[in-house]
């Protein structure tokens, strides 16, 4: 098993002022790392997810500005519940001396309506370190991650859906 690794969150989060709607994640995996953007692993769904139920075309999986764009085209923003951390590769499961974002400067600067964590992790974590800063509950989604086996990108973009309709500019 590999060594714990202290990691710290080096993306700024994507939003502007015109953001109604904040994912969260949890800390970004060694592939969005070595990325250098968020779910910069091709078998993470979570790009997949969001085009669809944007309706729009998945961005190609190098091309942060599109990516970028899409998000801010419809008012969400993205960043992740943890600043740094110790973690064993990209298992959240080996999360230890959790150091939370400051999320709630997010929150001064754009009219967020609705928080969506992406997985239970995120959400575990958003409610212990960050809920009563930032004084929104968060809605629980299912991980778009490829550990998430059990849910199918149909089923995920079904249940995506149901939390966004609505909300996309």
């Amino acid at each position: 098993m590999a060594d714990y690794e202290h990691i710290v969150h080096e993306f700024d989060p994507v939003f502007d002022e015109y953001s109604r709607v904040l994912v969260l994640g949890s800390l970004p995996s060694a592939l969005s790392r070595e990325n250098r953007f968020y779910y910069g692993n091709p078998r993470n769904r979570f790009w997949r997810v969001i085009a669809a139920c944007a309706g729009e075309p998945v961005p190609a999986d190098d091309d942060v500005a599109a990516k970028r764009s899409l998000l801010l085209r419809h008012g969400i923003a993205l960043w992740d519940v943890i600043e740094s951390c110790d973690i064993r590769g990209s298992s959240d499961a080996s999360i230890k001396n959790v150091v939370p974002a400051d999320v709630p400067r997010v929150l001064r600067a754009a009219p967020v309506e609705v928080v969506l964590c992406n997985g239970g992790t995120a959400g575990r974590l958003y409610r212990r370190w960050l809920e009563p800063a930032c004084g929104l509950s968060a809605r629980v989604l299912p991980s778009t991650s490829p550990a998430n086996a059990a849910w199918s990108l149909d089923r995920l973009v079904a249940r995506w859906r149901e939390e966004l309709d609505g909300l996309l500019g």
